[in-house]
This record gives structure tokens, C-alpha cells and sequence, in this order.
């Protein structure tokens, strides 16, 4: 239940991709960048929603909390149906974005209210795996649904999507926050509740470290669309590429999940980013000296994903793992950080494409080095293990 609703973030992004020249063409839109903003919105409107409803959920349950951002994605997704021009879509997307941000922070706080420690990495990742699968199939979704008519088949999907899961956890999800463990709700609580994670360097560093890494990712998908079409030339396969080059993602979440629990996360994360950042420097190097075929451009774009896939779980996880007490409001920092980060490093590279790969190989490699840099902050100088306690002053 919870790898669903995780689910339905990236079939939100990622099911756009096949329609975004036909929605630029629909609206008249010049900059052909522009096209991008569709995913930028929904991406802002999910970072902004994940304040709120972290610190809503500690308050008053996460059913409810849930349940209501469910109702609010659907009518959302009607909305954007409905849209006659490109600045209503744009906002209809951001209110999407707002409202699915419920499913997002409330299937984090779930898993950390019932698990902790190295169990909460392997549940995490199981859930993390189905979430990376949604971008496997997504675009082929996309593309599917518009053999059958325009762009806007996709939003009745969406909608229809959004109705199933508000039906299944209205029925079928229990409250894992009991009325006794409720904070109460007021503006010092949750002002001082955001504090204590901010004021935590493992969760403050593991978010900012998750945050520099998803600009990868972002990045890759705002310039997908483009680097396919129109550097490779793929025109209908870029459905199926993509959806290729997103199985590594899947395969790293299910290798997680098989080696956290003896490695630990520490260990996995840390040598998940140094072959992300060397994976980067080579694609970057060879970008700007003999050029990338697709053979080489696809192996290295799926190793980067492939480490990816390696640290976002235990990053989340390593995030979290202090912040038992107040998973729902950490939850709300964690993903409101890392998704404003990463959307906002994201919106650049997908806008710093030139009709060359060059700018989404710098992004990679430049992103990779900030992710090893804070984490090596985090850690006090040290990889694969935690950092060892702080020595109290002597004063």
C-alpha cells in the first residue's frame, strides 16, 4: 500500500514526457524549454505541500491527512483535464503537486512509525523498488493513452488513479499514529519540531546530501524527452529507452534491499556515490572530447541511475532514523528539502540544454561531487561507517 502511493509521484511526472511536445504545440508555446515547466510545477507544488502535512499528521493522525490530499489529487487531476490554457494547466499542476505530497511524507512517516534501524533501510527499499518501477512503464502509459486520443487521456487516467487509492486506503490502511502519540498542534510545536531535524546532522546532512543527488534526476527527466528525440533521434522508442534505462533503478532498490541488512546503509550509500560521481566525471569527460554514442550514452546513464538507485533509500532512511518521535513533521522536512533542491537543481540543467548531452553529463558529475562532499561533512571526514560521537567540551 504504501510503495502505491509512493507509486503515484513518479507516474505523475513521468507519464507527462510523451505529451509534452504535443502540449507545447496545443498552446503555441515558443521556447521549446517551456515545455518542461509542466513537470516544474507539479514538482514545486510537491515540494511546498510537503511542509504541511507531515506536521498536520503528528497532529491529527495520518488517515485523515491522507484520505484528504487523495480527494484533493483527484480533483486536481480533473482540473488539469479541464485546463484551456498553458497558465491554468500550470496551476492545476502545482495544485497536484500540493495534494500528492499527503501520499509521499504519510507513506514515510507509516514505515517509520512500524520500523526502525537497518529493517526500516530493507522495508524502505522494497518500497522505494516499486516507486522506482512506476518511471519504467510510466512514459509507455503516456504514450499508450495517446494512441487513443490527445494529452488529455493521460489526466482521466490520473484521475482514476487517484480515485482507486483514495477508495483502497480509505478501506483498507490503519492508523499507525494512535491518539496518544499525537503531538499538539500549534505553531512553537511545529516551528520546534522542524528545529530539532534541522538541528540534527545526520538527518539535516543525509537531506541535503538526497536533495543534490535527486537534482540528477530531475534533470535527466525535465531533458529526457529532448536528449532522445532530438540528440539521438529515437522518436517512438524513447518511450521504450527510457523505460530501459529506469530498470537499473529497480534492480539497485531490490540489490539494497539484499544487502543493507548485513553491509548496512552507510556502506552501501557511500560506495553508491563514489561510482556515481566517477560514473559522472567519465560521461562528462567524453562528452566534451570525442563525443557519446547512444550505446555509451544508455551504459553510463544507467550505471549513474544504478547508484542512484543505491543511495536514495538509504539516505531517506539514514534521514529518518533519528526522528522516531516526529517521523510525520520529519517526513514533511525531508521530502519538502529534497524535492525543493532537487527541482530547483533539476530546473537547471533541464534548462540548460543545449541540443547536446554536454549539460546533463556536468550536471551528473558536478551533483555527485556536492552529494560526496556533504556526505563526507555529515560524517566528519570518514565513509562506510558512522561518525564517531562528538567530544563534549572541556570548558
Amino acid at each position: 500500500m504504501m510503495a502505491a502511493l509512493m507509486a503515484m509521484t513518479a507516474l505523475s511526472v513521468d507519464i507527462m514526457l510523451p505529451a509534452l511536445p504535443e502540449i507545447r504545440a496545443e498552446f503555441g508555446l515558443i521556447d521549446a524549454n517551456a515545455q518542461q515547466l509542466v513537470i516544474t510545477a507539479y514538482v514545486a507544488g510537491f515540494a511546498i505541500g510537503q511542509f504541511f502535512h507531515g506536521p498536520l499528521s503528528d497532529g491529527i493522525g495520518r488517515r485523515a491527512v491522507l484520505l484528504g490530499g487523495l480527494v484533493a489529487y483527484t480533483l486536481a487531476s480533473i482540473g488539469c483535464f479541464i485546463a484551456g490554457s498553458f497558465e491554468l494547466l500550470l496551476l492545476a499542476r502545482v495544485v497536484q503537486g500540493l495534494s500528492n505530497a499527503a501520499p509521499r511524507i504519510i507513506a514515510v512517516a507509516v514505515v517509520r512509525d512500524i520500523y526502525g534501524g537497518r529493517r526500516m533501510a530493507e522495508v524502505m527499499s522494497f518500497v522505494m523498488m516499486i516507486f522506482i518501477i512506476a518511471p519504467v512503464v510510466a512514459p509507455s502509459i503516456g504514450g499508450g493513452l495517446m494512441l487513443f486520443g490527445s494529452w488529455h487521456l493521460i489526466f482521466v487516467f490520473l484521475t482514476a488513479l487517484g480515485a482507486v487509492n483514495l477508495v483502497w486506503m480509505a478501506l483498507r490502511l490503519p492508523e499507525t499514529r494512535p491518539a496518544a502519540s499525537r503531538e499538539p498542534m500549534s505553531v512553537r510545536w511545529v516551528v520546534g519540531a522542524f528545529g530539532q531535524a534541522i538541528a540534527n546532522p545526520q538527518t539535516l546532512g543525509y537531506t541535503l546530501a538526497t536533495g543534490i543527488v535527486f537534482g540528477s534526476l530531475m534533470g535527466y527527466i525535465n531533458s529526457a524527452q529532448q536528449v532522445f528525440v532530438e540528440v539521438y533521434d529515437l522518436g517512438a522508442l524513447f518511450p521504450i529507452v527510457f523505460g530501459a534505462c529506469a530498470i537499473a533503478l529497480a534492480v539497485a532498490s531490490f540489490v539494497n534491499s539484499r544487502l543493507v541488512g548485513r553491509l548496512g546503509m552507510r556502506r552501501v550509500s557511500h560506495v553508491a556515490v563514489i561510482g556515481f560521481l566517477v560514473s559522472g566525471v567519465i560521461h562528462v569527460a567524453i562528452a566534451l572530447t570525442t563525443g557519446v554514442p547512444l550505446w555509451l550514452f544508455l551504459t553510463l546513464l544507467s550505471t549513474s541511475l544504478f547508484c542512484f538507485g543505491l543511495m536514495m533509500p538509504n539516505f531517506n532512511a539514514l534521514a529518518m532514523e533519528p526522528m522516531g518521535r516526529i517521523a510525520g513533521t520529519a517526513s514533511s522536512f525531508v521530502g519538502a528539502v529534497t524535492t525543493a533542491l532537487g527541482a530547483a537543481l533539476g530546473l537547471w540543467i533541464g534548462q540548460s540544454y543545449d541540443g547536446t548531452i554536454v549539460p546533463l553529463t556536468i550536471g551528473f558529475a558536478a551533483l555527485g561531487a556536492g552529494c560526496l562532499l556533504v556526505v563526507l561533512v555529515t560524517e566528519r571526514g570518514r565513509l562506510f561507517r558512522a561518525a564517531p560521537p562528538a567530544r563534549a567540551s572541556t570548558r
